[in-house]
This record gives C-alpha cells, sequence and structure tokens, in this order.
C-alpha cells in the first residue's frame, strides 16, 4: 500500500520543499507512533501540564491532583510512554518516603511549539466546525 498524498490549493509556506509553489505536499508518517501518541486524550494535557510548571517538573501526585479524571493507572501508563520517547524525564529520590518527579525535556518543549499551529488553526476554525457538527448531527429533513 502506498503514501497518500493530500494537495491542498493554499499553502501556509510560501514554498514547500520538493513540491510546487503554492501546494503543499503531506504525507502522514503513521508508523512512527508518535500522532497516535500526542492525539490520546491525556497526553498533551501531561505535557502542557508540566511546560507551565515551576522549573518544567512536578511530582506524581500534583499532576495527578491537577488533572481532573485522570486515574493513578492512566497517569502512570502516559508518563511511561512520554517517558520511552524522550518527552520527559523521571527524577527519583530515595527519601522516605520515595519521591519521584517528572520533569519536561527540551523535546517534550518542543512539541508543545509544534503543536501551537494546531491551536492557532483551531481557533479561527471552531465556530464552523461547531456548525458543521450541528448540521451533521440535526439534519433538515
Amino acid at each position: 500500500m502506498g503514501t497518500t498524498v493530500i494537495r491542498m490549493e493554499k499553502s501556509i509556506h510560501d514554498s514547500c520543499a520538493g513540491g510546487t509553489k503554492g501546494v503543499l505536499n503531506f504525507r502522514p508518517d503513521p508508523s512512527n507512533g508518535i500522532c497516535a501518541r500526542l492525539g490520546d486524550k491525556w497526553t498533551v494535557l501531561v505535557i502542557w501540564r508540566l511546560s507551565v510548571a515551576s522549573g518544567r517538573r512536578l511530582r506524581f501526585s500534583a499532576l495527578r491532583s491537577e488533572l481532573v479524571g485522570i486515574t493513578q493507572r492512566m497517569l502512570t501508563r502516559t508518563l511511561r510512554n512520554l517517558q520511552r520517547d524522550g518527552f520527559v524525564v523521571r527524577h527519583y529520590f530515595p527519601d522516605v518516603p520515595p519521591r519521584v518527579e517528572y520533569e519536561l525535556t527540551e523535546m517534550g518543549a518542543g512539541v508543545l511549539r509544534a503543536l501551537e499551529g494546531i491551536n492557532f488553526w483551531i481557533r479561527d476554525n471552531l465556530a464552523r466546525v461547531e456548525e458543521c457538527r450541528r448540521a451533521y448531527d440535526n439534519p433538515e429533513p
């Protein structure tokens, strides 16, 4: 199965490497798993929360209390995945009781900069998306 190319008439860039001027070439690469990771319910919220923490570092319990609705198991799983991908570093302190803190890496902070463009797009298009949702959910007879 080949890669699908979506041709867009309007480019957000003046020119695209390897493409025609004014046409954006988009080739998704789902095999790396990063888009799926960023698309889950909690990952971006955990990264964002660490990014606004003092020193970009928080204890597990502080993260859990600030992310309303996340279970201990899901926060543990999310943090392990972020650690595995290099977005977060885990610091263990052998105090009594033991203390664990999680810190956002530069790469983790960088993904937030990348997601900023998506936030701008959402801000610019949310009203239209909501309108489309209403039309879909309540079709005229």
